[in-house]
């Protein structure tokens, strides 16, 4: 889908969004995508739809995470943002603890002759019978 972004940057004229954001200041923020027609007016054929965005601290820093949350009102929304953060950033977690076991297990093996190991011929420290 990214790559049908960069080959063709067309704006779709059917799937037009306005866009809010709501903040409590304190959480997160929720941004309620409204669904408009080309002339700027409301497009009762598609839902809206509500975007949670929050950060979660790690070791390396924050890290921000973004998820749907379901619900037709924002009151819902508000509802629904600790269970689908909470959702989310266990996804999130998940992935970190995924990359990290991936760069664990990758094994750097020296190639040619290790220094040091001349096979009993002195000068290393470690001697081969």
């Amino acid at each position: 889908m990214a790559d049908d972004r960069n080959q063709d940057p067309q704006m779709d004229l059917d799937g037009l969004y306005q866009e809010d954001n709501f903040t409590d200041r304190k959480v997160g923020a929720i941004r309620r995508l409204t669904p408009v027609l080309p002339d700027a007016s409301v497009d009762p054929a598609r839902p809206v739809l509500f975007i949670g965005q929050a950060e979660i601290m790690t070791n390396m820093g924050p890290v921000p995470i973004s998820f749907e949350i379901e619900g037709p009102t924002l009151g819902d929304a508000v509802k629904g943002f600790a269970p689908a953060a909470q959702a989310a950033i266990e996804r999130t977690v998940q992935q970190i603890q995924d990359m990290r076991r991936q760069q664990a297990s990758q094994l750097v093996v020296p190639q040619g002759p290790v220094p040091g190991i001349t096979g009993g011929r002195g000068g290393g420290k470690i001697q081969l019978p």
